[in-house]
């Protein structure tokens, strides 16, 4: 039993002055964490209870498919992140410390190469295979941003599994395992769930999936279509036209194109000056060629052109999964002053990649070039002429240039065609809760990891990793479980079942509403009372509210009666039970909620 006269607890009444979601305000106004640093919460009684309870159907779950758990230090020494690369991929979001004696140390972001590590050491065999492992562990990466309190931090508490495997048959069962796991989990939780493909990014592997909780405030865009693709913006891939013939296209030509540095302004122009017979101009039939800047792991900083069509924007998630491990930076005005040829509203492909002019030694003097994968052979494109108010029209595509590559950068709209022709795109936001990767030999080759298959051959192990956000996964659970007046807990997950309030100063409501919540700690029901003798029932009935315990219990003024009051923070009508019946029809109801969960 919890009592209210003694609970480590502060209520606020206004929202903290950094808190941007709800799931932030309350979870900081009803006592469950308190801001440390920004992006680092402390953990509160009430808190952690929720997270206790959130950590224990992970475990459940993780058991029931032969998980075995182990707790890794989150202190880890440089020399395995390095072995993976980690160490300089990572970048600026990973903490690093030296030690007094210039050790260089990291606080673990993950866990791959420890994990791998620790099985290397102690298994050799692939009778010892499949092996699942898992943790549930404080991790930090230096987020650039954090918001939203538990959604992202800079320290979160994380579940993360690996399976080990002799082949890749076996790699196919795990992953398959754990993903039917997660879904155990998140329906227990009582989360709505969507799970989308997803790109592997700095993990690596050859198939990745997350597990989103749709949201409006969620942090990730997602895409789905009636046929059922899935899949979040980063992962989607463009549908690529058919090329165009272009034998009979007329010649690109250059026209005078004055203060036109924006599409809407050549658009505009475009229609006054060279108007077509057939149909207008529009911003579809401009190459717009957007300078970025990428600092690459190593330090290195290079500029990059994308070049896609003037109606779609770049996508600066999509952008930075395309380049990944590398980050994106905005081109400034020094990094085209150092480029005379790029000059501002009118670059075009002329002075970019392989269709720059070439240096003495026949190497390319061109900014590296990336296309949209609409933009295909054949196609023809008003873009910029490399001189201050000129354009060029008529550029056809894989006759007048070409590029490096393709990328996928343009951000995704609504309506666009599913990339299994599955129909048009539906997109979404939610909360990232889950996280799965086929990840293959990366890191057990990395790191040496080989058993001797069943004929004494030495092979590679591969593996898999799984992670869930189980921090996170409270904050969603705000999210999704919350009304004007604050929290409403499901049973499954709350602090407690009930909430006892004991209302007014006559002593026969104590006495009354203690021996009710013994009774019903007895019976095994999480019980909060609120035995504050000085404290009026307006600012009870307000805490009672906001902290969201799903049953609340009033011992007050209808014990005259011989009756309590008895409600669900979810709502409904108010129950007025007598005295000697109400122990028992509570813990009826408590029942009733936790079989529902």
């Amino acid at each position: 039993m919890l009592r209210m006269s003694t609970l480590f607890l502060r209520t606020l009444r206004e929202d903290p002055v950094d808190a941007e979601v709800a799931s932030h305000k309350l979870l900081v106004r009803a006592g469950y964490i308190r801001r440390a640093a920004p992006g680092i919460y402390t953990w509160l009684p009430l808190g952690l209870r929720v997270l206790a309870k959130v950590e224990a159907v992970v475990r459940e779950e993780m058991a029931a498919i032969g998980g075995q758990e182990v707790h890794f230090p989150a202190l880890l020494p440089r020399e395995p992140y390095e072995a993976t690369n980690r160490w300089t991929e990572y970048g600026p979001n990973i903490f690093r410390l030296k030690d007094r004696r210039e050790n260089d140390y990291l606080l673990a972001p993950t866990h791959e190469e420890m994990f791998t590590l620790l099985v290397k050491d102690m298994y050799s065999s692939y009778k010892d295979l499949p092996l699942t492992l898992f943790q549930i562990q404080t991790k930090y990466r230096d987020e650039a941003r954090p918001r939203a309190g538990l959604i992202r931090g800079r320290e979160f508490v994380m579940k993360d599994a690996y399976s080990f495997d002799v082949d890749d048959d076996g790699l196919a069962a795990s992953y398959e395992q754990q993903r039917k796991a997660y879904e155990r989990i998140f329906t227990r939780l009582g989360l709505e769930y969507v799970i989308v493909a997803a790109t592997s990014g700095a993990m690596g592997g050859s198939r990745s999936e997350e597990f989103l909780t749709p949201t409006p405030i969620g942090e990730d865009t997602f895409v789905r279509s009636p046929g059922g693709y899935t899949a979040n913006v980063e992962a989607v891939v463009t549908p690529v036209p058919e090329a165009v013939p272009f034998e009979d296209a007329p010649a690109a030509h250059v026209e005078d194109t004055p203060d036109t540095p924006t599409i809407e302004t050549l658009v505009a122009l475009a229609n006054e000056r060279f108007a077509r017979p057939d149909r207008p101009w529009t911003a579809a039939d401009t190459l717009k060629n957007v300078v970025v800047a990428l600092r690459h792991p190593d330090g290195e900083r290079e500029l990059l052109v994308v070049g896609l069509p003037g109606d779609r924007e770049v996508d600066p998630k999509r952008l930075e999964a395309a380049v990944a491990p590398a980050e994106v930076e905005v081109a400034t005005d020094e990094d085209l002053a150092r480029r005379p040829e790029l000059v501002k509203g009118y670059i075009g492909p002329a002075v970019l990649g392989p269709n720059a002019p070439k240096a003495a030694d026949g190497s390319s003097t061109g900014i590296r070039y990336l296309l949209d994968p609409r933009v295909v052979p054949g196609t023809r494109w008003i873009t910029g002429a490399n001189e201050e108010g000129k354009h060029v029209f008529d550029l056809v595509a894989g006759r007048d240039f070409t590029a490096d590559g393709t990328i996928e950068a343009a951000e995704v709209r609504e309506g666009d065609p599913a990339p299994d022709g599955s129909g048009p795109l539906e997109l979404a936001r939610g909360i990232e809760i889950g996280h799965i990767f086929a990840l293959g030999r990366k890191y057990a080759e990395s790191l040496g990891l080989k058993v001797l298959d069943k004929d004494g051959k030495a092979v590679t192990v591969t593996m898999g990793s799984y992670g869930i956000g189980v921090s996170r996964v409270v904050a969603a659970l705000a999210e999704a479980n919350h009304d004007d007046d604050g929290l409403v807990w499901p049973a499954h997950v709350a602090p407690a079942h009930v909430h006892l309030v004991a209302t007014g100063k006559d002593a026969a409501v104590f006495e009354e509403a203690e021996k009710l919540a013994r009774y019903l700690d007895h019976r095994g029901v999480e019980v909060l009372y609120d035995d504050r003798p000085k404290v009026s029932p307006g600012v009870k009935f307000a805490d009672a509210e906001l902290l969201g315990v799903p049953v609340l219990v009033v011992v007050g003024k209808g014990l005259a009666n011989g009756t309590v009051e008895v409600r669900h923070r979810a709502g409904g009508e108010a129950r007025h039970v007598i005295v000697e019946h109400a122990g028992e029809t509570v813990a009826g109801i408590v029942k009733e909620l936790l079989a529902e969960g």
